[in-house]
């Protein structure tokens, strides 16, 4: 399995080709970065603006190799209870009492309290064993014998104490608990740290990790991501179309079109059987890509020489 999966990742074409066939199109610089942190076994912090493909390119890479995708979505006050472990407290609770019911058979032959305690103490590490553990996404990465994508989506979303525990991991690709001991994993996952830039990563994080910054695609890739994911689409409409998106992300707006915004845009017009860019189509349909109502009328007070201009 090891093998194959290093035959995948041969080299960066072998990577770009692989991805393009899993539906992922990226430039080289990114198939180099994933080349690197294969072979060198360093997780990838992928930043760059909302909907650039972040999140899609750690399921790509899974689908390519595939492998399973374990995801821990981050949100502020998340902490170790959810992302590594919990004991199963009902089955613990369950144990106990069939415990309780043997107490007498356990106990009955012991001929003093001394004795009798030291045969329950017997049973002490059988409620912290792993058979009473429920792991999470991270311990679940390790435990994966055959390898997977580890997916940490949004880290800067998460506290600076969940970034400080996370480098233990990182580091080491190992935990302790307390009840059992070190856990290391079976096979080290493939990590991919994704980050919007709401706010700045620690040094000590980026030493872990090669950096891989994702900007908004160039027309050329931009359209090739188009015609992959709605290959009914005209070359003349998705030529329009991309060169719309490009004039909208020049606008200063809340929130820019993401790509997968352009990809249900075209999806919206192939189903209502357009050939042409006109304005009335494009003011009936700018919900599909923009999400605010300021951005909307921004665009609309630029509609008709946006639309000339993408012609």
């Amino acid at each position: 399995m090891q093998r194959e999966h290093a035959r995948k990742f041969a080299t960066r074409e072998s990577i770009l080709q692989g991805l393009q066939e899993v539906g992922y199109i990226c430039a080289g610089e990114i198939a180099t970065t994933l080349f690197l942190a294969y072979h060198l076994e360093k997780p990838i912090l992928v930043e760059g603006p909302a909907g650039v493909g972040k999140t899609e390119l750690a399921k790509a890479a899974a689908a390519f190799l595939g492998l399973p995708l374990i995801r821990l979505q981050c949100y502020e006050g998340l902490d170790e209870s959810k992302v590594l472990y919990e004991w199963k407290y009902g089955k613990q609770l369950l144990y106990t009492q069939i415990l309780r019911d043997k107490l007498d058979d356990i106990v009955g032959s012991s001929s003093g309290l001394t004795e009798s305690v030291q045969k329950l103490h017997q049973y002490d590490d059988m409620f912290f064993s792993p058979h009473f553990l429920e792991p999470r996404p991270l311990l679940k990465a390790l435990q994966e014998k055959d390898g997977v994508v580890l997916l940490v989506d949004e880290v800067d979303k998460a506290d600076q104490e969940f970034e400080a525990f996370l480098l233990e991991i990182l580091s080491d690709f190992q935990i302790s608990i307390p009840e059992i001991g070190t856990i290391k994993a079976l096979s080290k996952p493939f990590v991919f740290l994704t980050s919007n830039n709401t706010r700045e990563m620690s040094e000590a994080l980026k030493r872990r990790c090669l950096y891989l910054f994702i900007p908004f695609p160039d027309p050329k890739m931009e359209r090739e991501i188009v015609r992959t994911h709605v290959p009914g689409l005209s070359e003349r409409l998705r030529t329009q179309l991309i060169s719309f998106i490009q004039q909208v992300r020049e606008l200063d707006l809340r929130k820019a079109p993401s790509v997968g915004e352009t990809i249900d845009w075209a999806r919206t017009l192939a189903l209502l059987h357009t050939d042409i860019l006109n304005p009335d189509l494009v003011r009936e349909t700018l919900n599909t890509v923009l999400k605010f109502q300021e951005d909307i009328h921004l665009v609309e007070d630029h509609l008709q020489k946006m639309t000339q201009k993408a012609l």
